[in-house]
């Protein structure tokens, strides 16, 4: 089993910067990636960065925002500038567990943390 635990959201204006953060603990050594989805009022929930070595990030936040891990801290980070007000969202962290710990890879997710971008 893994947890994972998001922090670092809050409420900023435009323009500004924020951090999150996405510690992993348990059995990590079958995390085989790692991301962030977000989800606004009313809409979908969208992917937006992914550790699983494409490079993915979302067109909406490209040049913005920069995904980074530190395994040293079992951490994950997303660097978000230039918010916008459609960046409000609640951001989710996925790690998802493999092979040899699992037959079929399952993704554990965290609680969610809100990013607030006021105009």
């Amino acid at each position: 089993q893994v947890q994972v635990v998001e922090s670092g959201g809050g409420l900023v204006q435009a323009g500004g910067s924020l951090r999150l953060s996405c510690v992993a603990s348990g059995d990590i050594i079958c995390i085989s990636d790692m991301g962030w989805y977000r989800q606004a009022p009313g809409k979908e929930r969208e992917l937006v960065a992914t550790t699983d070595g494409s490079g993915y990030l979302a067109g909406s936040v490209k040049g913005r925002f920069t995904i980074s891990t530190d395994n040293a801290k079992n951490t994950m980070y997303l660097q978000m500038d230039s918010l916008k007000p459609e960046d409000t969202a609640v951001y989710y962290c996925y790690a998802t567990w493999s092979k040899p710990c699992i037959d079929a890879p399952h993704a554990f997710w965290g609680q969610g943390t809100q990013v607030t971008v006021s105009s």
